[in-house]
């Protein structure tokens, strides 16, 4: 995951062909991450579950992608496999979950424990996958893993379109993800890794508490945090608000539009973090990202307002809501890396990434306690928290002058 140092020469003809192939595996393997979130509707209209048990479908997923990657920095699991073959074997082993997911009621215990296992199988997609990017960088960093967050967007959007094509069998859902997550595990072995390949930094216990005494990694720290904060809860339940709004304007037909709807909102994060990998290059890290957390968090607010209006308005504000949400995602791991030491980016990347997921946990579980307390035309409200509290963090991070180390001085 290493983004930093002195590139080496780069073939370009070679380094967009293998970007080419490791966006469409990355966007093929991560379907399988909120292919519950996608099928949920369908799920409860089949089989009731209580609220904890359908925040748990998504939250385990979570909790088995920080279980895996600290198990990986652990044993340096990256370092030490060939990088390709530990992402086709991951999302392989995301995929056989996927499969018996299709067969199990959902009320089943061993639906969190599967849940659980396909979020520790996207540990060696997801952070590999921005490995192998970075190892083509050139001046573009933000770009590429930009791309990259782009794919893994898609990726989740892509369990909406299965549902809303799939009808009321969320089965369907469940094994087209699992078998886009085959496909990823063959397109992989195409992929070419660039000539920056170096050692990514071993995970040292002592390096832990390295991004909260270093005061610009810990403010970008606190800017991701708020960022994640949102993101998750969002991209969990979205799908639930829109066929909830649209039950009340059309009636029927509510389900099947909110499935592409609810591919459409999420799925327009990809052009978020195309333009947000290039502009933040060229504008600022910090700059970005307060622009991207002062729209979304905005959004947060203003969304819920539109509960039960006309479909065209509710999708269109859900979509600003979509393309902010993400578009700053890849600047928060870029700005880590660029204001560690070499020797320590490894593990203050892994500080981050999980400290960020377990957050995801609290909203995760707490959305639908908001929607039973406030309704839906409120319950989004307080994630505009999150955003609202980057946006300070990477002020004062703009006035550190450590903030020169980022993006070669575009702060």
């Amino acid at each position: 995951m290493s983004a930093g140092g002195a590139p080496g020469a780069v073939d370009n003809r070679r380094k967009w062909r293998a970007m080419a192939l490791l966006l469409a595996s990355q966007a093929a393997a991560m379907t399988v991450w909120f292919s519950s979130a996608a099928a949920l509707p369908s799920i409860l209209a089949e089989t009731p579950l209580s609220d904890f048990q359908a925040a748990l479908l998504t939250s385990s997923v979570q909790v088995g992608f920080v279980v895996g990657t600290l198990t990986s920095a652990v044993l340096g699991l990256a370092d030490r496999l060939d990088s390709r073959k530990f992402f086709a074997g991951s999302a392989i082993l995301a995929a056989l979950a996927s499969f018996v997911l299709a067969i199990l009621p959902p009320e089943s215990p061993l639906v969190p424990l599967l849940r659980f296992v396909t979020g520790a199988a996207m540990a060696g997609v997801y952070p590999v996958g921005m490995r192998m990017a970075a190892t083509w960088a050139v001046r573009d960093t933000g770009l590429l893993i930009g791309l990259l967050i782009g794919a893994l967007t898609l990726g989740t959007a892509a369990p909406h379109l299965m549902a809303a094509l799939g009808g009321l069998d969320w089965r369907i859902t469940y094994v087209g993800a699992g078998g886009c997550a085959l496909l990823a595990a063959v397109i992989i072995a195409f992929v070419e890794v660039g000539p920056n390949l170096r050692r990514a930094a071993r995970f040292e216990p002592r390096f832990v508490l390295e991004i909260w005494q270093n005061r610009p990694a810990r403010l970008a720290t606190l800017g991701y945090l708020g960022h994640m904060w949102e993101l998750y809860a969002m991209w969990a339940w979205i799908g639930a608000f829109l066929q909830a709004s649209f039950a009340l304007s059309l009636g029927a037909d509510a389900k099947s539009l909110a499935g592409f709807a609810g591919f459409f909102v999420v799925g327009v994060g990809a052009l978020g973090c195309v333009l947000g990998g290039f502009f933040a290059d060229r504008w600022g890290r910090t700059t970005f990202t307060m622009l991207a957390m002062a729209v979304s968090g905005a959004c947060a607010l203003l969304c819920g307002l539109a509960f039960g209006a006309a479909p065209w308005l509710v999708v269109a504000l859900c979509a600003v809501w979509g393309f902010s949400v993400i578009a700053d995602s890849a600047q928060f791991s870029a700005s880590v890396a660029e204001l560690s030491p070499p020797e320590k980016v490894g593990t203050m990347l892994m500080v981050q990434t999980c400290l960020g997921f377990l957050l995801t946990l609290a909203t995760i579980h707490l959305m639908p306690i908001a929607v039973e307390a406030l309704g839906w035309r409120w319950a989004f409200v307080p994630l505009a928290i999150g955003p609202f509290l980057g946006v300070w963090a990477m002020a004062t991070l703009r006035a550190d002058p450590g903030s020169l180390k980022l993006a070669g001085g575009r702060r």
